[in-house]
């Protein structure tokens, strides 16, 4: 995967003199979520970074860059004065590969469709587990990258983090440019990869583990502006 990321990287790099190239500065929100876990919530995060539209022509173009983006997830269960409350907040970096077909809606106006693979490197991140009741509050944080050791399942220990660094899936999206430098983007993403590194079971309806372990993948929904130079 480091590889693969290093190779676009250069691929990218070598494309900067060319005059179909542009670039852009980009800034939104991001929400994110986790597939197939239950009960959950969506996490509110940023996205911000630089782009690149490669024009093959007036309609079709290549676009890609380097984007910074927050994701994970929320989930919460009460029961009478018992509240828990555990939440995954992640921080990537992202390229994203994607073709791009633009449709002229005025002079000044295009609407754009685009869609491909992301590839992202997790940077940093954590998880907060949260215990209240009775108005006595435990909390306890823990770094999602960082290696810990913990029981192998065969008497020993091994040293693993909570999460995998690389993630990669599909990526997705709309917008519209405006006045040839504006930039309007709703962006999906759907995450091959189950980040965890650690089976995640199942529960039932009662919120307790069962025997059934489940792949979740990262969602995530960006809306975000941008300037193109």
């Amino acid at each position: 995967m480091r590889k693969l990321l290093l190779t676009v990287l250069l691929g990218m790099s070598t494309l900067v003199g060319f005059s179909q190239i542009r670039w852009d500065a980009k800034l939104g929100m991001s929400m994110s979520n986790l597939s197939k876990i239950d009960p959950n919530g969506m996490k509110v995060g940023y996205t911000f970074g630089v782009g690149m539209d490669y024009a093959f022509t007036d309609m079709w173009s290549l676009q890609s860059g380097l984007m910074f983006s927050s994701k994970g997830y929320k989930a919460t269960e009460e029961d009478g004065e018992y509240k828990w409350t555990g939440k995954a907040n992640t921080h990537y970096l992202e390229i994203p590969i994607l073709a791009a077909y633009k449709m002229n809606i005025t002079d000044n106006m295009k609407f754009v469709v685009n869609a491909g693979p992301y590839l992202a490197v997790g940077l940093g991140g954590c998880y907060t587990d949260k215990e209240e009741y009775q108005g006595e509050e435990d909390k306890d944080h823990t770094k999602i990258f960082k290696k810990y050791d913990m029981p192998d399942g065969q008497g020993g220990t091994t040293s693993e983090a909570i999460c995998k660094r690389f993630d990669m899936g599909l990526q997705y999206g709309v917008g519209l440019e405006i006045s040839d430098h504006y930039l309007v983007n709703i962006t999906g993403q759907y995450g091959f990869i189950n980040p965890y590194k650690q089976d995640v079971y199942k529960v039932d309806a009662d919120g307790d583990p069962t025997n059934e372990t489940i792949s979740p993948k990262n969602l995530s929904f960006y809306i975000s502006v941008g300037y193109r130079f």
